[in-house]
């Protein structure tokens, strides 16, 4: 390992360790959430109220000496309450875009099924292409830029539902989970005085952010972990449970995760291991399941897990 390399990886083990000071317990949530980061996706974190979703992240904003910007969804939201809005200047007689929340380097969707989808849509041209469009102009976001959206699955009155095209810009969607009983001791313990988010500091900057990203960019696939990839996304689009496959969005997003998580763990390739940990939370939210799986109770990462579960895995001969 180069030492610019090892200096990057300390950078790598102060952001998760400022994450690991709040968030108890959530050691996986929070490399996956890095992952994403550094993969240039973003995270969709879906589960019930009170789990530390939001905490995570502006845990995560706060490592990184980036711009943060929150957005708290609600039905009566428009999406220039998101992407911004063009004001007549009265000494200059003209119009003067004032640029909206979505103008930030990491962006907290919070609660983003609570509104219409037409604002849910808003979202879908910066996530893809890192830029807005706004009184037809086309203005670039700055760098890095990384959503995190939050949802809550138990309420449904007042929410709408994420379209599959909006789910499909999320690289990984990440369920919190309850902490063990140990770990929630802990917290209490932890937070009986002064929580510990109040004391963090940002040790990443901005433009180690972009470095670190473009490290993670340049982790080598071999040809027969590419083929992995292609045969898992193209055997949900075959197998009988599923209605809707993987999309070849999907089959990309699953390389560069691959690609970051592989940089993460101090290594310059990927391994068949890292596709197979990651699968599901990249491809599960890709796919539809047919009416009679869902019936049987059948869920996405049960059927996701069942085609890894019967895929070839390359081993040491098949690398080129």
């Amino acid at each position: 390992m180069s030492e610019i390399t090892t200096v990057y990886h300390k950078k790598i083990d102060k952001i998760l360790g400022n994450i690991n000071k709040v968030m108890i317990g959530k050691t996986d949530i929070a490399l996956l959430s890095l992952t994403a980061l550094l993969a240039k996706g973003h995270v969709l974190l879906e589960d019930v109220p009170g789990m530390g979703k939001t905490m995570l992240v502006r845990t995560l904003a706060k490592s990184l000496d980036c711009g943060f910007k929150r957005i708290q969804f609600t039905p009566d939201l428009l999406p220039s309450d998101v992407t911004g809005v063009s004001i007549y200047n009265p000494k200059t007689m003209e119009f003067e875009f004032r640029k909206g929340p979505i103008f930030g380097n990491i962006v907290l969707a919070d609660e983003i099924n609570r509104t219409s989808p037409k604002t849910q849509s808003a979202l879908l041209e910066s996530m893809e292409e890192n830029n807005i469009t706004a009184d037809g102009i086309t203005l670039p976001l700055e760098q890095p830029f990384f959503v995190m959206a939050t949802q809550n699955p138990i309420e449904y009155e007042g929410t709408y539902p994420l379209p599959e095209a909006q789910l499909d810009r999320f690289l990984l969607k990440l369920n919190m989970g309850y902490p063990s009983m140990t770990e929630e001791i802990e917290m209490l313990e932890r937070t009986s005085n002064q929580h510990p988010f109040d004391s963090l500091e940002a040790v990443v900057s901005q433009q180690e952010v972009l470095e670190l990203q473009q490290s993670a960019a340049e982790v080598y696939v071999d040809a027969s972990v590419s083929q992995y990839i292609i045969h898992l996304v193209r055997n949900t689009r075959e197998h009988p449970s599923i209605f809707l496959g993987v999309s070849p969005r999907g089959a990309i997003a699953l390389m560069k995760a691959a690609k970051a998580y592989a940089f993460i763990h101090g290594r310059d390739y990927v391994l068949p291991d890292d596709v197979k940990y990651l699968s599901p939370y990249v491809m599960a939210h890709r796919i539809i399941l047919q009416a009679e799986a869902k019936y049987d109770g059948k869920t996405n990462q049960q059927v996701i897990s069942e085609i890894v579960h019967h895929a070839y895995i390359p081993t040491r001969k098949d690398f080129g």
